[in-house]
């Protein structure tokens, strides 16, 4: 069995929790929409963070993500990674014990986290309705082939994760998409 999907690629960012976002830019702050994203209720906020690393190294304007979290969260890719010196677990999001540490750095004032930096698995996410039309299975590994017109086609095996809250859609980090050859958005065929 097949079916396409769009692939698209899921730059830096971090998600925050309340609290992180009350300590980063003050008592009660509003995150602002910058623009909406493809999976519901999903926004870019206007509001950026600089993270910083043991190392001493720093990436700034961080994008935040909302809407607001049980935990707070930073995704970056492998290359960030090499270039930060730093050595983060390839996790689902959420997975985070064990993983890097990092300063948040907002308007009003910062925070350690003593873990919280992941490299993001590559994942598609189903609603339940899409899951079962395919009969996929939330934790699933699946196969998914993306022909960019100006690549080679690439095959990955992606986690499969079912939810109400999303939308069909893959996700790829940066480093993968741009293997995939992947400008915007991509058409992925999903085998199984």
């Amino acid at each position: 069995m097949q079916f396409k999907v769009d692939v698209e690629i899921s730059a830096r960012h971090l998600h925050l929790t309340p609290e992180h976002l009350d300590i980063l830019f003050g008592k009660n702050y509003q995150l602002n929409i910058l623009k909406d994203l493809r999976q519901p209720n999903s926004f870019a906020a206007k509001e950026t963070v600089v993270c910083e690393f043991a190392s001493g190294n720093r990436l700034e304007k961080v994008r935040i993500i909302g809407p607001l979290r049980e935990y707070t969260q930073v995704e970056i890719s492998k290359t960030d990674a090499y270039h930060l010196k730093i050595n983060p677990p390839v996790r689902c999001s959420g997975e985070l014990i064990d993983s890097e540490k990092c300063r948040l750095i907002g308007p009003q004032g910062s925070l350690e986290l003593k873990e919280g930096v992941i490299i993001p698995k590559r994942h598609i996410h189903f609603d339940p309705e899409t899951a079962q039309k395919h009969q996929i299975k939330d934790q699933q590994l699946i196969t998914i082939e993306i022909n960019a017109e100006h690549k080679l086609g690439v095959i990955y095996e992606v986690l499969a994760r079912v939810s109400p809250e999303y939308s069909l859609a893959c996700h790829l980090n940066v480093d993968e998409g741009n293997a995939a050859g992947i400008e915007e958005i991509e058409k992925g065929l999903i085998t199984f």
